[in-house]
């Protein structure tokens, strides 16, 4: 009986650390509003830059690189000279601690005090984590204003955002910026004045 009763509980831990895996892998939905004018915007040559006021640094350029690379897939050509450029894309990015949470332990174990023929039951009583941890909760935001650069107006802008759970998986600033890029990109240029949510 007690062979049979740590067997269940092998299995049950296993189920239980796969179902933690699979659900701690999931990258979260990014919520995002775009504007424009409701007018074509035939593709041209684009020079991505960073916002006058935004930070500037390597994680600056990651997310400029990132919204280079998806107009480019877009049919955009990005180059560096905004004098000659057709469109300027201004790029901001804003990563915010918005605090702490316990993680679920991805194994818990059930404690009980039932005894079958002299040996200790596994069950029922106290439940016992193994795994939680602390984690620091992060919302990362960009935003994009896409300006014709003949007469520097505004034509379409728009704001990606999103929450990650610190060091998990796919939430790498590198990995949170091209997210984050091809989410605000999708289905360009969108529906004006509409938060998605894009998964």
């Amino acid at each position: 009986m007690k062979t049979r009763a740590l067997l269940a509980l092998t299995l049950s831990a296993a189920a239980l650390a796969g179902c933690s895996t699979t659900m701690g892998g999931r990258a979260a939905p990014v919520d995002v509003t775009r504007y424009h004018l409701s007018q074509p915007i035939p593709a041209g040559t684009v020079a991505v830059q960073p916002a006058p006021s935004g930070a500037s640094g390597p994680e600056a350029q990651l997310y400029i690189d990132a919204v280079a690379a998806t107009m480019g897939g877009m049919g955009f050509t990005p180059i560096d000279t905004a004098a000659t450029a057709d469109y300027l894309a201004t790029v901001e990015f804003r990563r915010t601690d918005r605090g702490q949470v316990r993680t679920r332990p991805p194994v818990t174990i059930g404690l009980g005090g039932g005894s079958y023929g002299g040996n200790v039951g596994v069950g029922g009583g106290a439940s016992v984590g193994i795994g939680s941890k602390t984690k620091t909760v992060y919302a990362s935001e960009l935003s994009v204003q896409l300006r014709r650069r003949g007469d520097n107006t505004v034509i379409w802008e728009g704001k990606a955002m999103t929450e990650t759970l610190g060091a998990a998986d796919g939430t790498q600033p590198t990995d949170t910026a091209t997210r984050l890029s091809d989410a605000l990109f999708k289905g360009f240029p969108g529906q004006s004045g509409i938060t998605i949510t894009v998964k």
